[in-house]
């Protein structure tokens, strides 16, 4: 039976990637969460494909809560990884109140907020 889920190579999982990406990654605001993200050049991911990194604090809610938001977070950018930006490490920030409850509306919104960026020429 093949794994569909997100490899570990595709994940970041040590505090010192994330702090990484916090001090040097540039920053998208949407509503209820931020996308930080650095681009191949500037981290340690030198590969082809992009790596996520999600944070969910304990104010967003109990652990059932939040495994599941962190459960939506990835299966879009496992399913819709054209609109996160690429070749890049990226945190996923939520804030209290993320109001998307579902794998559609957080590729909407990102694609939102990628597009704007890339229509802007940014990094």
């Amino acid at each position: 039976m093949q794994r569909s889920g997100q490899r570990n190579s595709e994940r970041l999982r040590k505090t010192g990637e994330f702090n990484r990406v916090y001090r040097n990654g540039a920053r998208l605001y949407g509503k209820g969460f931020t996308l930080v993200y650095l681009r191949d050049e500037q981290s340690d991911n030198r590969l082809s494909e992009s790596r996520l990194g999600i944070s969910v604090p304990r104010k967003v809610g109990n652990a059932v809560q939040r495994n599941r938001v962190k459960r939506i977070i990835r299966e879009a950018f496992r399913l819709h990884r054209e609109v996160f930006p690429r070749c890049s490490d990226i945190v996923f920030a939520v804030r209290p109140g993320f109001p998307l409850t579902g794998m559609q509306a957080v590729r909407d919104a990102v694609a939102v907020l990628a597009g704007s960026e890339v229509g802007k020429g940014a990094k």
